[in-house]
Parts: C-alpha cells; sequence; structure tokens
C-alpha cells in the first residue's frame, strides 16, 4: 500500500492549526507578547483547586459512570434553574472531557456524506473541519469586522436546504467575541426547529459578557430539545483548561445517542476534575465576577489602542476574550502576523484559521494583562504607522 494513501482523506486535508502554528514559532523566539493565546491568565480559584487535591487524596482516581459523576449531573441541574427556560433534569447531561468533545461528538454524529452544515464565518477552529471530516458540507454565512460580526438571521435561515442537517451557532465568539441579540438567535432556533434541523450552539463564554448584556443561550426559547445540542465546560469561566471537564446538554434521546458514542472516545471524563467541577458550581462565584470584570476592562482598552493604529477595521466585542480586527482587502493576514512577530515580537493568530474568508483579518486575545497589552501596542502602534497595504 502506498504510504500517503493509508490515511482517510478528509484527515490529510486537515489543516495545520494557525493558533498552534504561531505558539510553536513564537517559542524559538525571544521576548515574545503573546496575544494569540486563548486561555484564562487568572489563577484557578482557591476552593476548586482544595477540591481537587481532597479527591485525589480520597483516592477518587477511579472511572466513573460513562455519563459523568452523578453528582455533577445534579449539580449542573440545579445550576441551569433560572438560568434557562428549560426544564433540565440529569438526563439532560453528558459530562464530556472539555468543550472539544461535546463539539466533537454533536458535529459527527450528524454530518454525513450528502449533507450540509451551516456555519457562521469567522468560526471557531474545529467546527469546519469536523464538518469536513465527517464528509459533509460546509456552507458558510460570511460576516466582517465592519458589521461587528454580526449575522443577519434571515441569511442564515434562507440558507437551509432540505441537505442540511445542523447550524452551528457560537455566542460569545471565538474569535471575534461577538455576542448575538436574543431575537437573532430565536428566530434561527426556531425556523430550525419547524424544519428539523439541528441546533449546535457553543456557549463555553456564556458567563464572560460585558455591559449588562443578557447571557446569550438557545436554551431560552421554546424549541424541543430533540433540535438542540449545547457544548460548554468549566475551562474558561473557572480558569481550569487543564482538567478538561465539560458537557453537553440535549433530549434525553439524543444524551442517550450521544452517550453511547461517548463510549467509543474518551468513554469517562477526568474522574478528580469532576470532583473540582462541582465545587466550581456550587461555590462562591465571586471569582467569575472578578475576572469578568477584569475582561472588561482590557477589552476597553484594548478597543482603544485599536482606534490608534493604521490601516485597521475594529470593532467592540461584547463577550469573551477576543477582538479580530480586519487588514485592508486584499492583504494576506498570515503573512502580515508572521512578519509582527518577527519584526517586533509579538504573537497574534492569523485570520485563515477561521475560515476562507477571513484572510484578511487576525486574532487577538486579551486573556492576559494590561501591562502586556500596553508593551504590544507600544510596539505595534508605530509599526503599522510604517506600513503600506
Amino acid at each position: 500500500m502506498n504510504v500517503s494513501a493509508r490515511w482517510n482523506p478528509n484527515l490529510e486535508a486537515l489543516p495545520t492549526s494557525g493558533i498552534r502554528r504561531m505558539f510553536n514559532l513564537a517559542a524559538t523566539l525571544e521576548d515574545v507578547v503573546h496575544l494569540s493565546i486563548g486561555q484564562p491568565d487568572f489563577p484557578t480559584p482557591a476552593h476548586i483547586i482544595k477540591a481537587h487535591i481532597k479527591a485525589l487524596r480520597e483516592g477518587k482516581t477511579r472511572y466513573t459512570m460513562d455519563a459523568g459523576l452523578p453528582e455533577l449531573l445534579t449539580a449542573l441541574t440545579h445550576y441551569y434553574r433560572g438560568r434557562c427556560k428549560q426544564n433540565l433534569i440529569e438526563e439532560n447531561f453528558l459530562e464530556t472531557t472539555g468543550a472539544g468533545e461535546a463539539i466533537f461528538l454533536a458535529v459527527t454524529s450528524l454530518a454525513a456524506p450528502g449533507r450540509e452544515v451551516i456555519v457562521i464565518e469567522p468560526s471557531f477552529v474545529l467546527f469546519q473541519p469536523l464538518v469536513e471530516l465527517a464528509g459533509a458540507q460546509v456552507h458558510r454565512i460570511i460576516t466582517t469586522a465592519e458589521q461587528g460580526y454580526q449575522v443577519d438571521p434571515n441569511e442564515v435561515i434562507d440558507a437551509i436546504t432540505p441537505r442540511t442537517c445542523a447550524i452551528i451557532l457560537n455566542s460569545p465568539g471565538n474569535p471575534t467575541g461577538t455576542v448575538y441579540p436574543p431575537a437573532t438567535l430565536q428566530a434561527i432556533c426556531l425556523e430550525a426547529a419547524n424544519r428539523g434541523v439541528t441546533i449546535i450552539s457553543d456557549e463555553v463564554y456564556d458567563r464572560i459578557v460585558f455591559d449588562e448584556l443578557p447571557s446569550p443561550s438557545v436554551l431560552d426559547f421554546d424549541i424541543d430539545l430533540d433540535h438542540v445540542i449545547v457544548a460548554s465546560s468549566f475551562s474558561k469561566t473557572y480558569s481550569i483548561p487543564g482538567l478538561r471537564v465539560g458537557w453537553l446538554i440535549s433530549s434525553s434521546r439524543n444524551v442517550k445517542t450521544l452517550r453511547r458514542y461517548h463510549t467509543y472516545t474518551t468513554t469517562v471524563g477526568n474522574t478528580p476534575g469532576q470532583w473540582a467541577a462541582i465545587e466550581a458550581l456550587k461555590g462562591d462565584q465571586t471569582c467569575v465576577h472578578e475576572m469578568v470584570g477584569e475582561y472588561s476592562k482590557r477589552r476597553n482598552r484594548i478597543v482603544e489602542l485599536l482606534k490608534a493604529c493604521c490601516h485597521l477595521q475594529s470593532y467592540q466585542p461584547q463577550g469573551a476574550f477576543y477582538i479580530m480586527p480586519s487588514l485592508p482587502k486584499g492583504t494576506d493576514g498570515s503573512e502580515f502576523v508572521l512578519r509582527m512577530l518577527h519584526e517586533i515580537r509579538v504573537c497574534a493568530t492569523p485570520g485563515d484559521t477561521f475560515g476562507k474568508s477571513c484572510r484578511n483579518a487576525f486574532r487577538l486575545s486579551y486573556a492576559t494583562s494590561l501591562e502586556r497589552i500596553e508593551n504590544a501596542f507600544e510596539r505595534m502602534i508605530p509599526w503599522l504607522e510604517k506600513q503600506s497595504f
């Protein structure tokens, strides 16, 4: 057999992650200011650390039920009580290895040859490759920095065809920080449900929302959970990305099917991490409010600094901890961020990591200190003034 032919052709077509490519390259250089990595820079709250250590010391390191610790599933039902309009029970939840596994299960269980999945671009790095890995077609809905990366719900609805099996939503969004208004989410969700199309909603950043906006969720609408799969995790909200504890929400019937699939992926989750996650939900939430307050300050400052930059089109994100300014049309964003890294040692993520239409953009993460943000822009502003496009 030809060695190059032994892999699934769809796997061969998977792109190298632009995030990892830039991070690995930056590791070979000195004095780099990172505005590229999307993980909280805050220490894990003490009560969560204590619960994790306690679980280890008590020998809570065995396999759990494949759906997750019963205590965690109960804690999640209480967590969502009052946060959404759906009356959720334990059977609506499946614990996963981070939101990444939840998204993997949701996308690859629905996408298949001959089917289409609607993705709003820019999109999180997992969405489109997973659709294509499963052999389905991606139908892209393009949004831009000029419109704050907001999407017209009618454009999404008009894109639904008999081949459409799912629509992927992500609000607050990575890489844009955009929060969709409730009316946008509702219009898409209700029409999708009416037409038998499943909504896959990545709600990892649902607690990181600014300006007193409502925390968005597709669970706020009166739709059958058979048509909804929500993915979320503890990573961003509680600053524990390394524990890899997430969950998905759907109808009990869907969860039963996805649970069977889950037994052939990771089987069970991180047991001590699940005990820590229970404490995260039950413990003092001041840590979350403080982190969100700090992210809001950083958002405000990075928006101000981008206004002082030549050649960039920016906007005001409403959540998460990302912003995705665009460059003049026709500019190669990958080449731009490579030059910025080599010439002034500022690391960003090229826009085409998040979709083909994003070639002339780049993502900045403000999950870092204000001091580092100021340092980065002290380098970027004069450097950009010297550029010609």
